[in-house]
């Protein structure tokens, strides 16, 4: 038996439950495909009982999710349980920064993915520091990050610009690609196997539907123009879902986020800024924070250009965000347990 499998109970399964993976979810109704020789998505709603009485320990589902749910032949399936996930993709939810509230603040995006794609676009949109932010979380979920950079035929120094965003990337892949002229895009599909699960995240307007529409080789997403006047494509995914590709690949499409607030960023912060944390180690105090402290080795390396200002900011910025994220997930854990 797999992961999931070895979740289901005796009792479960003597209730008639079977395993279906979450396919796109419509507000409170929910599509499902079983896991083996689904072809056409179920509709389903939530065991009332087990989520809304309970709404502070039991966790909605998810896109990706794989849950136990009764199958009904002649209506709407009902979902009793999420089982334990692979990976994660979790933010704080807008206008909810800084806030220490428990469940109503976090937001699962994705779950259970094999490979995350961080996409970005090489026009207008182009921002390290925010693909900075992505790269904690995503090193958090437990899927293995890309970063896709878009629009490369806009883009007349695509190559600097993949550069500029490795020296961040810290041994994450950094693709640039396009959907229009082929760029990249056989590269990307290396990814893209059979059987594996690829969640795309990123803002509003930067190619994720025409990006999965070529993968897919037919029109599966709707898709925008982009506007003359700033340089970005219209935001045109409301919701989330699965699709999938000719070849058994599947692709999470999640709504794109105007800002991405972290939830939980321990070791994602380690591994993102592990040449700041390198020398941090050499400062002369252990509680330096990298300031005017002397023999602070982090300003001295800002001061010879070892290391962008941009990047200390942003990862103090980060840092300070992850303290309030490591309160927020002991409140959780705390809830849980009452």
């Amino acid at each position: 038996m797999n992961f999931f499998e070895q979740q289901l109970t005796e009792k479960e399964r003597r209730e008639g439950l079977a395993l279906f993976r979450v396919w796109a979810i419509h507000k409170e109704h929910y599509r499902l495909m079983p896991l083996e020789d689904g072809v056409e998505p179920l509709g389903a709603v939530l065991k009332g009982a087990a989520f809304y009485k309970n709404a502070g320990f039991q966790e909605y589902p998810a896109v990706g999710d794989i849950v136990a749910a009764w199958e009904n032949p002649a209506g709407e399936s009902v979902i009793h349980r999420v089982l334990e996930r692979k990976s994660q993709f979790v933010r704080l939810t807008a206008g909810s920064i800084g806030a220490h509230s428990d469940n109503t603040a976090r937001q699962l995006v994705a779950a259970n993915f094999d490979t995350v794609f961080l996409m970005e676009s090489l026009n207008q949109d182009f921002n390290v520091r925010k693909m900075e932010r992505y790269l904690v979380t995503a090193r958090e979920s437990g899927g293995m990050p890309v970063v896709v950079l878009t629009k490369a035929d806009l883009c007349g120094n695509a190559e600097e610009k993949v550069r500029e965003m490795e020296k961040v990337a810290a041994g994450v892949p950094v693709l640039a690609v396009s959907a229009k002229d082929g760029t990249g895009m056989e590269r990307l599909k290396s990814y893209v196997q059979p059987g594996r699960v690829i969640a795309v995240t990123g803002s509003s307007g930067i190619g994720k539907s025409t990006l999965i529409n070529t993968l897919a080789g037919k029109e599966v997403m709707a898709t925008s123009e982009i506007r003359e006047s700033d340089d970005r494509g219209r935001h045109t995914t409301t919701h989330r879902q699965i699709i999938r590709l000719e070849n058994g690949a599947m692709m999470i499409d999640t709504p794109g986020m105007r800002q991405l607030g972290l939830w939980s960023s321990g070791e994602g912060i380690e591994t993102s800024f592990e040449d700041i944390l390198e020398l941090a180690g050499q400062c002369r105090f252990s509680d330096c924070r990298h300031e005017k402290e002397p023999g602070c080795a982090v300003q001295a390396a800002v001061e010879t250009g070892k290391l962008l200002p941009g990047r200390l900011a942003g990862f103090k910025k980060l840092e300070r965000e992850a303290k309030r994220s490591a309160a927020r997930e002991a409140l959780r854990k705390k809830n849980r347990k009452k």
